[in-house]
């Protein structure tokens, strides 16, 4: 080979990689538009958690597993593999660049307490020195970075519609989305829907005397009927009243509990105590939760675009993520219903990320 071809070859060599980069990163761009990210499985990765949640001092102690004594480390170091794409890492710079100037809102239980403070916490242990300001003023909670201007809100709603007070007691209206409610759900840049826990309570737990059912006041009803009528009270609010080229509107799905070791072939266990590892595969029964049939069903029919943030299958892969014990230094007892910061809350945040930026 003379002069020439060596020089060519060497070219070739160099420029290879770069245009394998550019190739792959057209093909990964174009998969990941295509790709369902929701279906996958857990694999270990030695680079995780995302971030050191003792950077984050304002982390619930129910959530602050570590903090509170959780020894193992193990459930820390799952990621989410999509079986189609690879999910891109989390950026935090590149999301508050993104959103410089904008709002996001997250409305719902303690699930969505749970997935706020994640998110925050991803973004400030990113740049633990960038300056911040929360303010918590009723049931809402503002997290504002002050460099970018972003605002990351958490307005606690259980049930999405009214509650009301009145001469029969607690009153849970069904068909009625309180006024106040409504119009602070309103021109936020991104909005974040849960419903569901506190749908099943009962007894001392439950939070309302009677359901209120158009003009019918009921004792008691069924609950997934109960549950169907508010979202569909919800899902019209949001057809009559979001702008969907300026508001993204997620809702997220049902996440799931751990409460009976049995469900996942553990006969030797109760529930997620001392569980360390996610499952391979869905436990039996691998049909979906009825709640979740629902949401779906609810989504189906509205006019306007609602992403469905799909973290229940990936969710029930994960025994091992919940606080146990380890939940507010444990003086609430077993908690086999939140999660532990960080833990899997930061993947239903990684895709959430995604849906926004390939959208």
């Amino acid at each position: 080979m003379g002069a020439l071809g060596l020089g060519i070859a060497f070219a070739l060599l160099v420029l290879l990689p770069s245009l394998e980069h550019q190739v792959h990163g057209k093909q990964s761009n174009y998969d990941l538009k295509k790709c369902d990210i929701y279906q996958g499985r857990w694999v270990y990765d030695a680079s995780y958690p995302l971030y050191d949640s003792s950077l984050c001092s304002f982390i619930e102690n129910a959530f602050a597993c570590q903090k509170n004594g959780r020894a193992d480390e193990l459930y820390l170091k799952y990621k989410w593999q999509p079986f189609a794409c690879k999910l891109p890492r989390f950026d935090a710079e590149d999301f508050l660049e993104r959103f410089r100037d904008k709002r996001i809102m997250f409305v719902g239980d303690s699930l969505s307490l749970n997935q706020w403070q994640s998110f925050t916490c991803m973004l400030h242990a990113a740049s633990p020195e960038s300056e911040y300001n929360f303010e918590r003023i009723g049931s809402t909670s503002t997290f504002t970075f002050q460099s970018h201007n972003v605002s990351l809100m958490l307005q606690r709603n259980a049930f999405l519609v009214d509650m009301e007070h009145n001469k029969y007691g607690r009153v849970l209206k069904l068909n009625s989305i309180d006024h106040e409610d409504g119009l602070a759900w309103k021109e936020f840049d991104v909005l974040i829907f849960n419903t569901w826990h506190w749908w099943l309570h009962t007894g001392r737990k439950q939070p309302w005397e009677f359901i209120q059912d158009g003009n019918t006041l009921h004792q008691d009803m069924d609950r997934f009927v109960a549950y169907e009528k508010a979202l569909r009270t919800w899902a019209r609010w949001v057809d009559k009243n979001v702008d969907p080229t300026k508001t993204k509107v997620f809702f997220q799905s049902i996440s799931p509990t751990h409460w009976n070791a049995s469900f996942w072939g553990n006969p030797e266990g109760r529930n997620c105590t001392a569980e360390t590892r996610p499952l391979a595969e869905q436990p039996y029964p691998r049909s979906p939760h009825p709640a979740q049939v629902i949401v779906e069903r609810v989504l189906r029919g509205m006019s306007k675009p609602v992403n469905l943030l799909n973290v229940t299958a990936l969710s029930r892969l994960r025994k091992d993520g919940h606080p146990s014990i380890y939940g507010n230094e444990g003086h609430r007892g077993m908690d086999c219903s939140h999660w532990c910061l960080p833990g899997v809350p930061d993947t239903w945040n990684q895709l959430l990320y995604t849906e926004l930026i390939r959208n």
